[in-house]
């Protein structure tokens, strides 16, 4: 009998197939999303909010769902964290927002640390809970937490050059803050605009030498060469 190279490649086509389907089942509609790759629309994933014991609670940040059945305890109805459950409300994990508005998956004028922030998140919930796919507007964000986090290196490296004032605050006498070598100045942290959208200062010590630079603040109430300074 002569061996036909077509039924040889029907028999592995078969074998393949049955291997797919033991390494991908399939499942039902309402299965654990481990893995699936439907896309819920907003009135779906508000289904899964704890409200309905015989269903999951999935919750979604910055376009991806996570099953969090397993901390249904904070999760459920009436719980502390319910407000996130059946819903992507990714804003409010930094604007503490959690009614009406709030509650929006927008992150439309947020900073690139408000949005490292939600990324650090949703890492958390990707270490602790099931996950289901990333969109493209988790992409997105990704990209300006990175940005986020190479400002917060830049900030970083750039203040690291010039040492910190000491501070300490007390009932009875107020703030004070103080340099060990150097003169206190306060100076303005550029960087801040690009990661908060809002300016700020902070105080480092300078040599006498170097006081004369354009951008340096003296406390109000602190003398020129004064090294401590009462707030």
């Amino acid at each position: 009998m002569r061996w036909s190279p077509f039924l040889g490649i029907s028999l592995i086509v078969a074998l393949l197939s049955l291997l797919l389907f033991k390494i991908f089942p399939l499942k039902s509609l309402y299965s654990t999303p481990q893995n699936f790759q439907r896309l819920f629309t907003v009135e779906e994933l508000a289904i899964y909010n704890g409200s309905d014991p015989s269903l999951p609670i999935f919750l979604g940040i910055i376009g991806s769902v996570f099953d969090v059945s397993k901390g249904k305890s904070h999760y459920g109805v009436g719980d502390g964290y319910n407000h996130f459950a059946g819903r992507d409300a990714s804003r409010a994990f930094v604007s503490g927002n959690f009614t009406g508005d709030g509650l929006t998956d927008s992150l439309h004028g947020l900073s690139s640390a408000e949005v490292k922030s939600i990324v650090d998140w949703r890492d958390f919930y990707f270490r602790t809970y099931t996950e289901g796919n990333p969109t493209k507007y988790l992409k997105g964000a990704e990209a300006k937490a990175a940005r986020g986090a190479q400002l917060m290196e830049k900030q970083k490296n750039e203040e690291a050059k010039l040492p910190s004032c000491n501070s300490r605050w007390s009932q009875e006498e107020g703030s004070e803050v103080w340099c060990d070598d150097g003169y206190p100045r306060l100076v303005q942290r550029p960087e801040q605009i690009a990661l908060t959208g809002k300016m700020s200062k902070r105080c480092a010590c300078f040599k006498e030498d170097d006081l004369g630079q354009p951008g340096l603040e003296v406390y109000e109430g602190c003398d020129y060469l004064a090294k401590t300074c009462r707030l």
